[in-house]
């Protein structure tokens, strides 16, 4: 089941109705994992309980876990939820129709900030793409429980969209068989003025085209691996003097944006953190030599980038 591979993630929620609600469309839209970091409120509390009517087993078996790393071990793929328009963080944003299905193909979290403030820049960096709900100008900030039944809703859709399609293909298969058949009783009941079928459709009510298949799910890397890598980065960085302790969060961000983009495989990060690894040993194997102010092609102490 691909919702089986999806958690529901909610960063210091503060309303115990809010997490009850979020507890009840989740069932309603088949999702069962919810993770809550460092929660503000009692999520097994009646308050709680008597908005999550008969989802009370989605509270019950909730993890708490105090960071929103913690929150995505496990997870090759994570989406965050903005309601900022995207002026204040370069990363694009995406609606959540055409993002979410994206979660489908593989262990994924789907992210949700705090009722008040939403989530931090530093914390939609833990993320690989964001979304952001339209809305009326009027009133663009929605409800915590609103904004996840928006997106439980487009998941839900998009699991239904696929057994139709898996299940047309499966009949269009079926079918190919009696296809001589249907052809012989189709030319007699022409001949004899009998039309068992209705008139075509008109194209705005024909079914849609089947979906091509997904391409195959590459080995990626677990988020918590790149973390690993992320740190021992920012280590070395800082040791050779690429990055200034006052200015390092900003820069690893670009960082974390590159990589995210690319989607690494855990081969790859193996061999990325291997050769910092290396780096690592050879700055302290070999002694550094003095670095000359002629032009025989040394660079200065501290290379900082443009």
């Amino acid at each position: 089941m691909p919702h089986a591979n999806i958690r529901i993630v909610l960063v210091e929620p503060a309303g115990p109705l809010n997490v009850g609600s979020v507890a009840r469309v989740m069932k309603n839209m088949g999702l069962h994992q919810l993770i809550l970091v460092n929660p503000q409120c009692d999520y097994l509390g009646e308050e709680a309980r008597l908005m999550a009517v008969r989802a009370a087993d989605i509270l019950e078996t909730a993890t708490v876990v105090e960071s929103l790393p913690a929150a995505l071990v496990g997870c090759v793929r994570a989406i965050a939820t903005t309601g900022d328009d995207g002026r204040s963080h370069p990363m694009p944003l995406e609606a959540p129709a055409d993002a979410l299905p994206w979660l489908l193909e593989a262990p994924s979290a789907l992210i949700f900030g705090r009722e008040d403030c939403g989530l931090t820049n530093a914390e939609l960096n833990r993320a690989q793409r964001l979304i952001r709900i339209p809305s009326s100008d009027a009133y663009t900030s929605l409800n915590l429980a609103q904004a996840v039944a928006i997106c439980c809703y487009e998941l839900y859709l998009d699991e239904v969209r696929g057994k139709k399609e898996e299940g047309r293909g499966k009949k269009e298969e079926g079918s190919s068989a009696t296809d001589s058949v249907t052809d012989v009783t189709d030319t007699r009941n022409q001949e004899e003025g009998i039309f068992s079928q209705s008139p075509p459709l008109p194209l705005s009510q024909s079914p849609p085209l089947p979906i091509p298949p997904s391409p195959p799910l590459p080995n990626s890397a677990p988020l918590e691996q790149l973390e690993g890598y992320y740190q021992q980065l920012e280590g070395l960085l800082l040791k050779i003097g690429y990055l200034q302790p006052h200015t390092a969060a900003s820069r690893m961000e670009k960082f974390r944006r590159l990589y995210n983009r690319a989607y690494p495989t855990v081969d790859e990060v193996a061999m990325l953190r291997g050769a910092i690894r290396q780096t690592e040993w050879g700055l302290k194997s070999y002694p550094r030599s003095p670095v000359s102010d002629t032009l025989d092609g040394a660079l200065p102490e501290n290379p900082r980038d443009s």
